[in-house]
């Protein structure tokens, strides 16, 4: 783990924005206007996924991947200039905002600069030629770390944009060496003592194919020696499985292991959806299920994601290689601003930076979870089935404040009464 990460983290909010898709102009201007109401939201953080120019050769659908870069030091001209940039991310400063890019270096588009004035810095098939190490990605092509050019060169790009932005978000980190990972901290701290790393660790069975293939994967135990925040990925499965079969014994279980698998001060990126996975008002269409999903994620030990749109309900993924504009006035949208803002606010109480975490199944039908600080107590009672029954809760008999619904609720014996909506206690 980061030793110097603050527990802190975990009382924040992010919001992605993918810029292309965000409005119809797709531009950081567009952006830029909106930050009144993403603000409101309880935004602490902004993640702005990648904002430099898109490779050619080799380009996934009409615009291509921003995953596909070809420059790391410029802007995609498709977003603005360099000046509007920095104008958007001095607005969401005057905002009292932080923002973070998306930093993309296991990997460029095939037309990148470095390729061409580079080439030995990249992974090469036997015949000699350009490749990647995993065969779907297409439209890039492998960096090799090898090289400590590389490094250096790498590094002092991140050096530069942290003279703009707050942090990184680290694309598939954990393909990279972890002593990268600790030099580029180590640098970066000179011209951002407070920069926040979030790594985009990926899912177990990734780990595995790519360790059996003899490749760097690394775990999110050796990611934390490196980075602040790490994805959720180690129980995102359980979840979508927990939703599918209807047992929450599986997702449960992951939950509970992270808390004496990891250190003290570990902070998971708690997410329903992001730009990779399925939207969770598609996963969830039920309201009242969304809402109590998006409850307990915001509960959690960890920092809350909402990606752009997930507010209200958006049932469709934005394509990465499209233009692919969010419908905002959909019709089938499930409008979660009010529940969102009081759930930012609840989750900056100081409990939920340092605490012990326990989470419970209930029936199959109820999540339990509970944070514990000397003695203070968080509870929080999730129905995932959209059922109202009693529900047992470690609370003293007496008459609380539902934090949710501001409508008082009482413990009886033991017992709460939970009408089908989630509920969140503070004693």
């Amino acid at each position: 783990m980061a030793l110097d990460t603050n527990k802190n983290l975990r009382n924040k909010m992010m919001y992605q924005v993918f810029v292309r898709n965000f409005s119809e102009e797709g531009t950081f201007a567009e952006v830029e206007k909106k930050l009144d109401e993403i603000k409101e939201l309880g935004t602490d953080i902004i993640w702005l996924m990648p904002i430099h120019p898109i490779g050619r050769v080799k380009r996934k659908g009409t615009l291509g991947s921003p995953y596909a870069i070809s420059d790391y030091r410029s802007v995609n001209p498709e977003f603005g200039t360099l000046e509007d940039f920095i104008s958007l991310v001095n607005s969401i400063h005057s905002h009292g905002m932080k923002c973070i890019i998306d930093v993309v270096y296991n990997h460029t588009s095939p037309d990148s600069v470095l390729s061409i004035e580079h080439p030995e810095w990249f992974y090469h098939k036997a015949d000699g030629s350009f490749g990647n190490r995993v065969g779907d990605w297409s439209d890039i092509i492998d960096l090799d770390y090898n090289n400590r050019e590389l490094w250096d060169y790498q590094i002092d790009t991140l050096k530069y944009w942290a003279e703009y932005v707050d942090g990184f978000r680290c694309d598939v980190a954990p393909l990279i060496p972890i002593e990268f990972w600790l030099k580029a901290r180590e640098e970066v701290a000179k011209v951002r003592p407070d920069c926040i790393w979030l790594s985009e660790s990926v899912e177990p069975e990734f780990i595995l194919y790519m360790r059996g293939r003899g490749l760097t994967a690394l775990s999110d135990s050796e990611i934390y020696r490196a980075f602040d925040i790490s994805y959720d990925y180690d129980c995102y499965k359980s979840f979508c499985g927990s939703i599918q079969n209807g047992t929450l014994d599986e997702y449960v279980e992951a939950i509970s292991r992270q808390e004496y698998t990891y250190p003290d001060n570990y902070v998971k990126l708690r997410f329903l959806e992001n730009h990779d996975v399925t939207r969770a008002s598609f996963l969830i269409p039920d309201e009242n299920t969304l809402g109590s999903y998006t409850a307990f994620m915001f509960f959690q030990k960890g920092m809350a994601l909402v990606y752009n749109g997930q507010e209200m309900g958006i049932s469709h993924l934005p394509s990465l290689f499209d233009k692919d504009t969010i419908d905002w006035g959909s019709s089938n949208r499930i409008d979660l601003t009010g529940l969102i803002k009081t759930l930012s606010q609840i989750k900056k109480n100081e409990i939920f930076a340092d605490s012990v975490y326990e989470v419970k199944n209930v029936k199959n039908e109820f999540i339990v979870a509970v944070h514990t600080h000397n003695d203070k107590k968080a509870v929080g009672v999730f129905p995932v089935k959209n059922t109202s029954s009693s529900v047992a809760v470690p609370l003293p008999d007496g008459f609380y404040t539902d934090l949710i619904s501001g409508e008082t609720t009482e413990v009886f014996r033991g017992m709460i009464s939970c009408k089908g909506s989630p509920i969140i206690i503070i004693n």
